[in-house]
This record gives C-alpha cells, sequence and structure tokens, in this order.
C-alpha cells in the first residue's frame, strides 16, 4: 500500500484497509476510527487497485456522515473520485428508481412525503374511513405500516393476524393508493420499490450488480432486512462487499434495525474476513472500561477489548445522586457555567437524556442562568411553517400531482379557495380520472374549452389566479434555476409581506426564508431533485451546526456518531434509563437494547462523564420516588467518584445504587405518604377493553392491568399522550360507560 496512506492507519486498520477482494466484516469499536478506515479503503481501490470510481457504491446512514466522507476522500486522493456512488441508503435507492421509473408505477419526477406529509395522509384516511382516533392512533398504525415495509411486505401481501391489523391492511392499502395518485413515496417506500425492482427486473439487477464492483456500507449493524436484501443483490456479480458496524451501538431496533445481519453476513459469506477495530481515539481509558462494564452484560455481541490510543486513564466517572429533577437540572447547569467561566467553551457539553420530555427542566435551568443552548430535536429548520410552505410550493411545482404539498399552498398566502372550492376541485379531479394540479393546469391551457371548465363551476374564478402562477412556475422550471424558481414564488406571491407583520416572530420567519433562499442558491447546477430530495431526507444531526458554540441537549438516541469534551446523562433510574418499556416487557432484547444505548451515550465523552440520577420525580403535583438504574451497579465503585444527596445530605441506606433492584416496588409510591405496608392481593377492577378517563390525560382505554405489591398498575392508551402505566389508586381513574 502507498507509505502515505499506511502511515496514518494503525496494524488493524491497515488490515482493513487493504484486505483482498470478497467479503469483509469490520467490527469497530466506539472512537476506533470507522470513517478513517472506510475512507481509506475507497482511496485504496481507487489508488493501488485501480477500480475506477464510477464502480464503486458506499453507503452511509446521514448525509452528514456521506459529506465527511466525501470531504476526507477529496484530502487524501484530490480530485480522483469523480463519478463514485457515495450516500445514504435512501437516497442511493431514490437515484436509481429515478432512472429505472420507466419501469415503475410511477413517474420520475415522484416527491418523497416526509413524516408529517405521512401522518397527514394517515390522519385522511381515519376521517374517510370514520377510525376513531381516541382508540387507535394514526401515529400507531403508520409505524405498522412502516414496520411492514421493513420487512419487505407490501400491502397486497400483509396478512392480518388480529383485528387491529386487519385495521393496519385496511389504511395501508388505501395509503399507498393515495401515494400513487399524488406520485410520491414515503422513506420506506424508497427501499421497498428498489428491492422490488431489483427482484422483478433481473435486467436492471445485472445491470447495478454489474456496475458497482465494490459495495462499501456504514453502520452495517443499523440495517434492516430491506437493506439487507438490497445489498445481496447489488453485489451480486462481484461479490465485493465491506461492511462496517458494531452490535454494541445497534440502538435503532424501534424503526427496523436489526443487528442480528452481522450473524446473517457471517453466516451468508462463510469465508469473509472478520477484523476487530479495538483502539479507541477519543475517550479515557476510565470512560472506556466504564462504558464496557455496562455493555459486557448483553448477549449476541463479538468481545472486544477497547484501548484507549491517548494513553490516558483520565478521571474517574463522576456520579450524581440530586434530591429531585430539578436540583439535577440545576446541578447540571451550574457544572458547565462554571466551567465556562474558567474558560471552556459551551459546544464542548452535551446533555443526554432518554426521552424528549426531560428537556423541560434543563431548559428551564438554562434559561434561568441565563445560559444559550441548543436543542437537538425539537422542531427542526425544516419542520417550520414558512419553510414547509415553500417546501411544498417547490413539490407541487416540481409534481404538480402532489395533492398534500397542493392542499398546504393553494390558499397561503390567503387566495380565497376555502375547503369547499378544494372540494370541489377534488371531485372533479376525480370524476375526470386525473389528479387536482392536472385540473388547474389544464384550466390555463384550454381556458373556456377545458373540460373541466364546465364541472368546476362558481369555484372557476377563485382557482384561476393560483392555476396561473402555477402554471408560470411550471414553465420555468424547464428553463429557469432552482433560485429563479424561489424568487418567483416569493415575488408572486408577496410572501414576505403575508410573513412579515412587523413583530419579531414575523421577522425571524422571513429570515428562516431567507436561510432556506441561500440553499436554492447553492443547488443551481445540482437541480430541483437534488435540492428536493436533500429537503426530504435531512435528519436531525445534519442541522447540527458546529459553529454554534452553546452547550447541546439531545437524547440518546441523537447523539450517535457524535463526541464532546465533557457528557452529562441525566435519568439514571428505572423508567427512564432503562425505559419502562423495556423493564415491562418479556422480550430481553428490549432491555438489551436500553443497555447499548447507555454505552452509545457514555463513549461519546472524551475527556469527562457525568451520570446523574434523581431520588424523586415530579408527577402532577406530587412526587415519586425513583429507583437507580440497574445499570449503574455494573460499573466498578473504583472507576466512580460519587457527590450529591446521598454522600452528603444523608446516611446512605439500602437505597444505594448498588441496591436498585429493592427499590424497584417505590416506582409508583408518592412521597407525600408513608411506604405502603404489605397487603393481600385484591382483585383487579380494570381490564381490556375498559373505556376510562384522566383528569388530565382524559379519555384512554385500558389494554393491560395486573397487581404489583398490592397496587392494580394499570396500561392504558391515552389519545392525549399515548402509552402510560399507573396506580390505579393514584391516578383517580373514572370508568366510562
Amino acid at each position: 500500500m502507498n507509505s502515505k496512506l499506511n502511515s496514518n492507519l494503525n496494524d488493524r486498520q491497515n488490515l482493513a484497509v487493504t484486505a483482498a477482494t470478497g467479503q469483509a466484516l469490520v467490527l469497530a469499536g466506539p472512537g476506533s476510527g470507522k470513517t478513517r478506515v472506510l475512507t481509506y479503503r475507497m482511496a485504496h481501490l481507487i489508488q493501488e487497485m485501480g477500480v475506477n470510481p464510477y464502480h464503486i457504491l458506499a453507503v452511509t446512514f446521514t448525509n452528514k456522515a456521506a459529506r465527511e466522507m466525501g470531504d476526507r476522500l477529496d484530502t487524501v486522493i484530490g480530485n480522483k473520485s469523480q463519478g463514485l456512488w457515495l450516500g445514504t441508503f435512501h437516497s442511493v435507492c431514490g437515484r436509481i428508481l429515478r432512472r429505472e421509473a420507466s419501469v415503475l408505477p410511477f413517474d420520475s419526477n415522484y416527491v418523497i412525503f416526509d413524516a408529517d406529509d405521512q401522518l397527514s395522509i394517515v390522519k385522511q384516511i381515519f376521517k374517510e374511513y370514520n377510525i376513531n382516533d381516541k382508540i387507535y392512533r394514526p401515529q400507531s398504525i403508520h409505524a405498522s405500516i412502516s414496520n411492514a415495509k421493513n420487512e419487505l411486505i407490501p400491502a397486497e401481501d400483509y396478512v392480518p393476524g388480529n383485528s387491529r391489523e386487519e385495521l393496519v391492511a385496511k389504511v395501508y392499502t388505501r395509503y399507498q393508493k393515495m401515494l400513487m395518485q399524488s406520485n410520491a413515496l414515503d422513506f420506506d417506500d424508497l427501499l421497498l420499490w428498489s428491492v422490488k425492482l431489483l427482484v422483478e427486473h433481473d435486467t436492471v439487477r445485472q445491470k447495478y450488480a454489474q456496475q458497482f464492483e465494490h459495495v462499501l456500507v456504514d453502520e452495517f449493524q443499523d440495517t434492516n432486512r430491506a437493506q439487507y436484501q438490497l445489498l445481496r443483490m447489488l453485489t451480486s456479480v462481484h461479490l465485493n462487499l465491506f461492511v462496517v458496524g458494531d452490535e454494541d451501538q445497534s440502538i435503532y431496533r424501534w424503526r427496523g434495525a436489526d443487528y442480528h445481519n452481522i450473524i446473517r453476513f457471517e453466516k451468508d459469506y462463510p469465508t469473509a474476513k472478520k477484523i476487530l477495530l479495538e483502539e479507541n481515539y477519543r475517550s479515557t481509558q476510565n470512560i472506556l472500561d466504564a462504558a464496557q462494564a455496562v455493555i459486557r452484560k448483553n448477549k449476541n455481541r463479538t468481545h472486544k477489548q477497547l484501548q484507549s490510543a491517548r494513553g490516558e486513564t483520565g478521571e474517574k466517572i463522576q456520579f450524581f445522586e440530586a434530591d429531585d429533577g430539578q436540583h439535577e437540572a440545576e446541578f447540571v447547569v451550574n457544572s458547565i457555567r462554571k466551567a465556562i467561566q474558567m474558560g471552556a467553551h459551551g459546544r464542548d457539553f452535551a446533555i443526554m437524556y432518554r426521552t424528549n420530555a426531560q428537556s423541560r427542566l434543563l431548559e428551564e435551568a438554562f434559561l434561568h442562568a441565563s445560559l444559550s443552548y441548543r436543542l437537538v430535536g425539537a422542531q427542526r429548520f425544516y419542520g417550520r411553517r414558512e419553510v414547509k410552505d415553500l417546501i411544498g410550493y417547490l413539490r407541487l411545482i416540481f409534481n404538480p400531482a402532489d395533492q398534500i404539498s397542493l392542499e398546504r399552498v393553494i390558499n397561503v398566502p390567503r387566495r380565497g379557495i376555502g375547503p369547499k372550492k378544494l372540494e370541489d376541485l377534488a371531485l372533479v379531479a376525480f370524476q375526470g380520472q386525473t389528479t387536482s394540479g392536472a385540473v388547474l393546469l389544464d384550466l390555463v391551457r384550454e381556458g373556456q374549452k377545458s373540460r373541466f371548465w364546465i364541472p368546476i363551476g362558481r369555484s372557476v374564478d377563485a382557482l384561476l389566479p393560483f392555476a396561473r402562477q402555477l402554471r408560470k412556475w411550471t414553465d420555468l422550471l424547464g428553463s429557469g434555476t432552482v433560485s429563479e424558481v424561489f424568487d418567483s414564488i416569493l415575488f408572486d406571491t408577496d410572501y414576505q409581506s403575508y410573513l412579515d407583520d412587523g413583530t419579531p416572530e414575523g421577522e425571524a420567519r422571513w429570515e428562516n426564508v431567507q436561510e432556506l433562499r441561500k440553499m436554492a442558491y447553492e443547488y443551481n447546477e445540482k437541480g430541483m431533485i437534488e435540492f428536493l430530495e436533500n429537503l426530504a431526507l435531512v435528519s436531525d444531526q445534519d442541522t447540527i451546526s458546529s459553529n454554534d458554540d452553546s452547550p447541546t441537549l439531545l437524547t440518546l438516541h441523537a447523539a450517535k456518531g457524535l463526541e464532546y469534551k465533557q457528557v452529562y446523562i441525566v435519568g439514571l433510574d428505572e423508567g427512564l434509563i432503562p425505559h419502562t418499556r423495556s423493564i415491562d416487557s418479556d422480550d430481553p432484547e428490549e432491555m438489551d437494547e436500553e443497555r447499548r444505548l447507555l454505552y452509545v451515550g457514555m463513549t461519546r465523552a472524551k475527556d469527562s462523564l457525568t451520570l446523574l440520577r434523581a431520588d424523586q420525580r415530579s408527577q402532577y403535583g406530587s412526587y415519586t420516588y425513583s429507583a437507580p438504574s440497574r445499570f449503574l451497579q455494573d460499573i466498578p465503585a473504583a472507576l466512580l467518584q460519587q457527590q450529591g444527596m446521598r454522600n452528603v445530605a444523608r446516611t446512605k441506606t439500602a437505597a444505594t445504587w448498588k441496591d436498585a433492584d429493592q427499590f424497584l416496588s417505590r416506582l409508583n409510591t408518592t412521597s407525600k405518604r408513608p411506604a405502603p405496608e404489605p397487603v393481600v392481593q385484591k382483585s383487579k377492577r380494570f381490564a381490556h377493553p375498559m373505556r376510562v378517563t384522566h383528569a388530565v390525560w382524559g379519555e384512554g382505554m385500558v389494554l393491560d392491568s395486573k397487581i404489583v405489591d398490592g397496587c392494580e398498575i394499570v396500561e392504558i392508551n391515552f389519545a392525549s399522550v399515548g402509552m402510560k402505566r399507573v396506580d390505579a389508586d393514584l391516578a383517580k381513574l373514572q370508568i366510562l360507560e
């Protein structure tokens, strides 16, 4: 291998980069340089083995990772990588589907519906079929549809096994029909249709399998069944598959990811080379030892012994026990404020938690301390109203069949086109076996000669001005740039006057529009297709700014792939980490994933790691005792520096973190009453499918009930907040007739 490339790699990395052709499984521990290995592997293929970049496919899981890998590759070999296919699974599939649309039931100018659009369609179907959304949540039904697609089960092959699945099948069928009518795909469709394309059209499969001599995959543990099948077909000719992953960092099971694909890989390719990367360049040894102590309990994993390349033992892991959740948040913020006052940068700090709801107390503490912060996973830039409006305009211009976008923008700004006129338009389109967008364009093109003029009737006067604008923009799309179309929308709709009403909020919204406008200019050469795909497939991590010098608040799921000098993980309590769902589940994989989630969070830390928990947490005006997380007892005491309530404020009792299991029974006991005496078994008052009401959460349906330590614990699906587990006596549930 080129000595310049070789000098930047350790022995294991070099072994992976220079591996012979065929299949290779690289199990890369956190911070072990997997991006470097993938980058240098591509450089090795191009420079040392003479592979044409056009014959290399490299797949990542985020746009950010793809950009970083592309930039690194350019640094290593200059501009010799032109033609290489590098992107996320979804972007690569999108590219293939547009190229091969002639054999598919949708046109090449299809649009990709984002999460909000997908949920909007499901809600429309609920109204159409008169489905009670208090019994069945649209989000839950859509999740079932998504899971089916990830398992490569199209609507026509979905076989229900119970009454709920019968509803899923009904909604799924209608959902797909509405997507096709709008010439649209959702995220899961990009994978499902790509697999379907390669399975049913052998010439297409041969074409791409022949083209891609080498396929490289990042974060292989996060692939699902559809992605695994896709990889097998794309490598069916040359059989060169190089995958990098780590079972210990698989944390997306809830959205279809299956780390068992690593096991399948070893079974399907028994001669594959297996290489472990165990030298960590990120963290101190104490952090690594603590994290490994947590993950070691999991089964179905390859043992790795992580060693810090920094040669530093580092400071002990700080463990802080707070009186309550507010005290926990205040400790974090005060610690960060003191560090910043001593010269630290805000961007060096990250506070991680299990659920988004945990950010509230932290945000309040930051505001009270007058410290800025950035919140990952809140309302994203691309989810803001004004941004979605303009994206809706662009999608409609690109694909006039997009009914969701049409309904979003046709009366923004107000044009006097209300629900009744929209219904008239949709009915005429349905009767004419076409789309609403096609009707509007035909009205402008044919005038009163249009076959839709008379059926539209009096609504035509309100619809024509918008129809003329739409026709102008679609014509401009054929000859103009992305930015020209964007500016035409702003000018023709006088969008600034509509948005900026002179208030600070209006001004901020207009600034968001200007930010999106800057992006449009960046895509003038790439074109509208790439611009819209980038907007549709962007992830939370893609929006994290490296220029913001503020501490970051984010969930443990969102922390994957990131690193910070100092990390705080709050909520190390039973019911939070691990989450209640995993505690109640009969599936051991649920608890294993919770353990992996904590492991990922711990290994984001470079220099300092602080774990925190609270003795009690507020629940609607009363305080509930919390038991220490069972994961804490896995960490050797020698690695911990304990402080806080139990070390200072009072004598330690059996309630220390090492005795978490003894305190599980306190989870549903408020601090306003003494611990209950042992009671005899009592009968249950609640049972499925009884309907109940709660003073705060409103109506819900009982899913399950069990007696725990003399208390009736009821699982209820509330229409307002989803699934909750409550103590029936404390919750004061009322049974509805």
